[in-house]
């Protein structure tokens, strides 16, 4: 019979952590709290070793726009049993004022890079015949608002790639999954929410009609890496506050 006091329990895994700050140092604190060995990478050598700390893990810098160091990260980390992905960046303009740099950018980091740790950290998992890959998307991957057309553009196909690799990994017993947040405070959102208009048409976009904070992503996180999810591979899980449930700002009359 299931023992559903530790369906959520991690004892004993290996989780790797790809962008340590904001939302990936709650992910950590929360996969180290149901047992996990968490180990915290990122471009930052600072803020993978201030995460490690807090959640006694490991450190280490890594830059996953480099694909040749992501694949070397793969062979000398080893096996991990969870991979989380959150690390992404944004630039707010319009598509006629988008310079080809800035394109670059947010594709290198928010696309390609998920590409690329998906095929160097699934590999091993495939081999292995285990492992659940948890990859951060957003609300802008189904719906868009002037201004983030490219960012739009990289988590709607972040969705597709997880969606790819449950089907081609999903036979070896590995499961690939999404999370989508809605707006949450963190350094990416701290200039719009500095503007007290914008952050009230935000957190009345929601049905619960604020914004979230990272801790509340957490929880999402340790049920996709955990037997608790163990049937659930191509799916986005939204974690939005309703954002998406909601078709607009107006409350009508009743």
């Amino acid at each position: 019979m299931t023992d559903y006091s530790t369906l959520f329990r991690l004892d004993g895994k290996r989780a790797l952590l790809v962008g340590a700050g904001g939302i990936g140092r709650e992910a950590a604190r929360a996969l180290a709290a149901h047992g996990a060995h968490v180990i915290c990478a990122d471009k930052d050598a600072a803020t993978a070793e201030e995460t490690a700390r807090a959640v006694d893990g490991e450190a280490r810098a890594l830059d996953v726009t480099d694909a040749a160091a992501v694949h070397c990260a793969a062979d000398e980390i080893g096996a991990v049993d969870v991979l989380v992905l959150t690390a992404a960046t944004n630039v707010r303009k319009r598509i006629l004022d988008y310079s080809p740099a800035e394109f670059d950018r947010v594709v290198s980091l928010n696309l390609t890079a998920t590409f690329t740790v998906l095929q160097a950290f699934g590999r091993g998992m495939v081999e292995r015949r285990a492992g659940s890959i948890v990859v951060f998307s957003s609300v802008r991957g189904l719906v868009v608002e002037p201004g983030q057309s490219v960012y739009a553009a990289t988590k709607a196909g972040a969705i597709q790639l997880v969606k790819t690799a449950a089907a081609e990994f999903g036979e070896a017993g590995v499961r690939v999954n999404a999370i989508a947040p809605g707006v949450v405070e963190t350094p990416l959102t701290a200039q719009i929410k500095a503007q007290p208009d914008w952050y009230r048409a935000y957190a009345t976009k929601s049905a619960l009609g604020r914004w979230s904070k990272p801790e509340e992503l957490a929880g999402a996180v340790v049920f996709l890496a955990s037997d608790a999810a163990s049937y659930v591979t191509g799916a986005t899980l939204m974690v939005d506050g309703g954002w998406t449930a909601v078709d607009g700002r107006f409350t009508p009359p009743t």
